[in-house]
């Protein structure tokens, strides 16, 4: 699928996918992936990114709801899209024909299986006619009935083996809903938790170094969704936002608001990119609640 989205491709498309309606992240990446029939999949990596681009270049503009970030065009992007509608449509077209090819090579693979099948069965019809026998056609007549017997279970088996291999897909997939609305719910109960604390500490005075010290609290604790080392390595770098002072305002509890975003948000990421096993949920649910403990205590002035 790389030759259908070369250079500025998957921007062109990503800009036709918001001119059907808005969409968020998450959304996008399963239309793209129903769009190719489950043959092509971008990960999170790829995808969020270039609508920040999008954004950067004023042709995307974003709201929040429920927690997530809703794009949709603006009017610079629907003029940009409208003068290439045509190429558009030609990509669309590439990307039918490309399927359509893959689909083809499939249904060839099967029938030149069975034909394989089929003059296998043949030749031992033959063999099994050259044979001495007091009934000469009784030794054909029984390689023909084992070839059928064994063709009949090949098929049984592949039909079996299929059935397995979709409930085995089917069930991976909700498990890892599962585990992203878990891991989800868990930040998003950390965050209240904390901005409840700052903002109590707020009223009681110095608020800028309880909530630095509770966001880089919890930012220590990111790099452990999609790592499975022990927890004696080398602790993986903090996020840019975890230090920099440009994102502190005279607002304590709209900044701690942000900070709590962007560090939901990298972990929904991680675990979009990386997937995440219920080991790796259970330690998170331990670090993050140690986190908030930790920044509680800060906030307190304990």
């Amino acid at each position: 699928m790389a030759p259908v989205f070369a250079h500025g491709r998957l921007r062109l498309y990503l800009l036709g996918l918001l001119d059907e309606a808005p969409r968020h992240g998450y959304e996008v990446i399963r239309l793209l992936e129903e769009r190719f029939q489950g043959l092509y999949a971008p990960s999170a990596g790829t995808v969020y990114p270039r609508l920040a681009k999008l954004e950067a270049e004023g042709l995307v503009t974003h709201t929040t709801e429920g927690g997530r970030k809703v794009y949709s065009l603006t009017a610079a992007g629907r003029d940009e899209l409208d003068g290439r509608r045509g190429e558009l449509a030609e990509l669309e077209l590439e990307i039918r024909e490309s399927v359509a090819a893959l689909a083809a090579d499939i249904r060839e693979d099967v029938r030149g299986a069975a034909g394989d099948l089929r003059r296998e069965m043949r030749e031992a019809a033959r063999n099994a006619r050259t044979q001495v026998s007091p009934d000469p056609f009784a030794g054909a007549k029984e390689e023909l009935r084992r070839a059928k017997e064994e063709w009949k279970e090949q098929v049984r088996r592949a039909k079996e083996e299929n059935r397995r291999a979709r409930q085995d897909a089917q069930t991976a997939r909700r498990q890892a809903r599962q585990m992203q609305e878990h891991a989800r719910e868990e930040v998003l109960r950390i965050k209240d938790r904390v901005q409840e604390q700052v903002r109590e500490h707020t009223r009681h005075g110095d608020w800028p170094a309880g909530l630095v010290e509770g966001v880089n609290a919890l930012a220590r604790e990111l790099g452990t969704l999609a790592g499975t080392g022990p927890r004696e390595s080398a602790p993986p770098p903090r996020p840019e936002w975890a230090t920099a002072d440009d994102t502190l305002s005279k607002d304590p509890a709209r900044d701690l608001d942000r900070l709590l975003d962007r560090f939901r948000d990298e972990v929904r990421d991680a675990a979009r990119d990386h997937g995440i096993t219920a080991g790796q949920l259970a330690l998170l649910r331990r670090d993050l609640a140690e986190a908030a403990a930790r920044a509680g205590a800060v906030l307190r002035g304990e």
